[in-house]
């Protein structure tokens, strides 16, 4: 058990210096927000230089931190505190924040700043792609960064609102602050403030599908629903030559009123094409639904870590 904390919190602390990262080398010079607190902190940094967007965000969550553990409890409580100050400590320290350890500040490095001048849509892709999965490690090990993540749990506790479109509304309000506060201020003289929406828009798509990638892995598994006059046949197949499980459900045609066996059964997706020559070689007039399955645990699926 506590060797499975620690490597909780490894991860935690590895996907939220990612996170910080990504922020503070390829978004705030590049003035494109990935949403969240995180995005009103870059806006309150472009607003006013000498405001660390770390130091801004961490002092943000905070409240947010305080109004979560009386809405949800101490569950989320360490986990939280220890996600959110890692990716504020990592932004404010890779963009050069700290007296002294200016030498950290991979912003400025040739690299980057060749990306920011002649390449932006790959920088923009880089640094989703790294908070995305920075992201992902840290949800994937029971962890938050605070933020929108927090507003979202409560809304849905108290008024059972989904968490993901709480936080694709709030994104639109801070891509929208974010945006206004870059063209009120001309901060973005070589590319129109719209068109770095735009940019954001986009970065938020790509790290919802990375965390998505992340959580649920590339090899989503399928479910069939197959309704067969050569049910048995089609069962000892799948059993036998495919070396799956079936399991027989009791169903009613409504159309004729008649009883039949409804076959389910969980396969790869690789092993799609593999069943389906399979039912149409024994049954081609069997009826079948095959439908995406997130996660699978138990005998011939990989059981999460």
């Amino acid at each position: 058990m506590k060797k499975q904390i620690l490597k909780d919190y490894f991860f935690i602390m590895f996907g939220a210096t990612l996170m910080g990262l990504s922020i503070s080398v390829f978004m705030i010079d590049a003035r494109v927000v990935p949403g969240g607190v995180s995005g009103i902190a870059m806006a309150l940094h472009f607003i006013n230089e000498n405001i660390p967007t770390g130091l801004a965000l961490w002092l943000m969550n905070i409240p947010l931190f305080v109004w979560g553990i009386k809405e949800l409890g101490w569950g989320f409580a360490r986990r939280t505190i220890f996600g959110f100050s890692i990716s504020a400590f990592s932004i404010d320290l890779f963009h050069g924040d700290f007296p002294g350890l200016e030498f950290f500040a991979l912003n400025k490095s040739e690299a980057i700043v060749d990306l920011l001048q002649n390449d932006f849509l790959f920088l923009i892709i880089i640094g989703a792609v790294l908070l995305g999965v920075g992201m992902g490690f840290v949800l994937k090990h029971q962890g938050t960064t605070g933020g929108a993540d927090v507003v979202a749990a409560i809304l849905q506790r108290r008024f059972g609102y989904k968490p993901g479109n709480s936080i694709m509304v709030m994104n639109f309000f801070i891509i929208t602050f974010a945006t206004a506060v870059i063209y009120i201020n001309n901060l973005s003289p070589n590319r129109p403030a719209i068109s770095l929406a735009f940019y954001a828009l986009m970065l938020t798509f790509i790290i919802s599908r990375i965390v998505d990638v992340m959580i649920d892995g590339f090899d989503y598994a399928r479910s069939a629903l197959i309704i067969s006059e050569k049910g048995e046949e089609i069962a000892d197949a799948i059993m036998n030559r495919m070396s799956r499980g079936a399991t027989a459900l009791k169903g009613r045609g409504l159309y004729r009123n008649t009883d039949r066996e409804i076959l389910m059964t969980v396969i790869t997706r690789r092993e799609i094409i593999m069943l389906e020559s399979l039912i149409k070689e024994i049954d081609p007039d069997a009826f079948v639904i095959i439908s995406t399955v997130h996660e699978v645990l138990g005998e011939g699926f990989k059981r999460r870590a």
